[in-house]
């Protein structure tokens, strides 16, 4: 089985992360989008210290799936540079794993 990966982002609002979570869902590029709106950003950006809310995106994938969903972000995200981290998932529920897995299956 392919190893399963989250795909970190952050959206300005929860409107374009639902939009982008759920195009990614049904195209079967995840499982699953959490959306966790509220979040409070401090970061250097243009060599100025800058703050914003804005609304995490966790998306759970298989690692195979990764290089897709960076570009249905990148497509959809008003960002000239937008948030996407992968983070390699070590271990779970297998269960929840094969659930993963088979929900992005090819």
């Amino acid at each position: 089985m392919d190893q399963a990966a989250l795909v970190y982002t952050t959206w300005p609002s929860v409107v374009e992360a639902e939009a982008a979570g759920a195009a990614l869902v049904e195209a079967g590029l995840a499982a699953c989008v959490n959306i966790l709106p509220g979040v409070r950003s401090v970061y250097r950006w243009q060599g100025a210290v800058e703050r914003a809310t804005e609304t995490v995106m966790i998306v759970k994938t298989r690692a195979a799936r990764t290089e897709a969903v960076a570009t249905v972000i990148k497509a959809r995200h008003p960002y000239d540079t937008p948030a996407i981290m992968v983070v390699p998932v070590a271990g779970g529920e297998p269960g929840y794993l094969a659930w993963i897995a088979s929900e992005t299956a090819d």
